[in-house]
């Protein structure tokens, strides 16, 4: 029987935009050139972080679209720090704002890149940017360089893709932290197919929820077809103890019962477990690989 209600809510992906200046064939939000910031003002913006940390969240991830292409994206940060909440921005780092680079440094965010290939060819064939690999790489090391928290993860989009001499290229930068994916079928990437629960790893709704750029909650950001509520017309509070988000739960559950044997996380989704790396305030997902290590470099089949 459906439980009424979900488990504390720990962490939440915050998708500011659907803008992004790449156009990658495997983005699941389908986000590129002719996104929008959606109709979230800033004040429900600030009111959702308001919200979370009431709620007791730990951690938030501004994503997009490029989160970077937000303008508002300092004030977000500056107010999420302020409520205590550890924060995270997964970014393509082709272009990286001066201000932004002030609220990485002051605000303690950590940051985390998708990284296609050690040839900037082949990454630039993948994001559709021209340049693009040499930005990135650039723009990696200067977060390092300031000492800011980097992660990074290795898509394998295409036969044949240097991900292994990816993930050793960024390893050699000094990320200390290097996952790998496979190609999820959502958005761009199912290729008009309908999104199914099956695809999806099991773990969502799981302590986490993601808010889109219209107000829509989801299990996370792949899950978006599975709409909990909308934050402009419902707290999260509401959302998150509420019917439907019990009813996508259960039916999540349907699917994949517990959904830690068949889980392989995305490299974007940092509280995933059992698989990749986590948020550090969160540890760990499953209890029963609690201890289990991460590997460093690699890409699951």
């Amino acid at each position: 029987m459906a439980p009424t209600t979900l488990s504390g809510l720990r962490f939440a992906w915050l998708e500011v935009t659907g803008l992004c200046q790449e156009t990658c064939s495997h983005c699941y939000a389908d986000s590129g050139p002719k996104g929008t910031h959606g109709t979230m003002t800033v004040a429900d913006w600030l009111s959702v972080i308001d919200q979370l940390a009431d709620m007791g969240t730990v951690d938030v991830q501004f994503i997009g679209g490029e989160p970077t292409l937000y303008p508002n994206l300092p004030e977000l940060i500056e107010h999420a720090h302020g409520r205590g909440l550890g924060i995270e921005v997964f970014s393509n780092m082709a272009h990286v704002r001066p201000e932004l680079w002030d609220a990485f440094t002051q605000y303690g965010v950590k940051l985390a890149t998708s990284y296609y290939s050690d040839n900037s060819g082949e990454h630039d064939q993948v994001t559709g940017l021209r340049g693009s690999h040499r930005k990135t790489r650039a723009n990696v090391q200067k977060a390092l360089e300031l000492g800011i928290p980097m992660r990074g993860g290795v898509v394998a989009v295409r036969s044949g893709q240097r991900v292994e001499e990816a993930a050793r290229d960024l390893v050699s930068l000094g990320v200390p932290q290097v996952g790998g994916d496979r190609t999820r079928a959502f958005g761009r990437a199912s290729q008009g197919a309908a999104p199914t629960i099956k695809d999806l790893c099991g773990h969502c709704a799981h302590e986490k929820c993601a808010i889109g750029p219209t107000g829509d909650v989801w299990p996370c950001v792949l899950g978006r077809f599975l709409t909990m509520g909308n934050v402009k017309t419902t707290s999260v509070a509401d959302i998150w103890s509420g019917a439907q988000a019990a009813r996508v739960t259960a039916d999540i559950a349907a699917v994949h019962g517990a959904g830690v044997q068949s889980c392989t996380p995305p490299q974007f989704l940092p509280m995933c477990g059992p698989c990749g790396p986590c948020v550090p305030s969160v540890g760990h997902c499953d209890p029963r690989e609690a201890t289990a290590e991460a590997p460093a470099i690699g890409v699951p089949a």
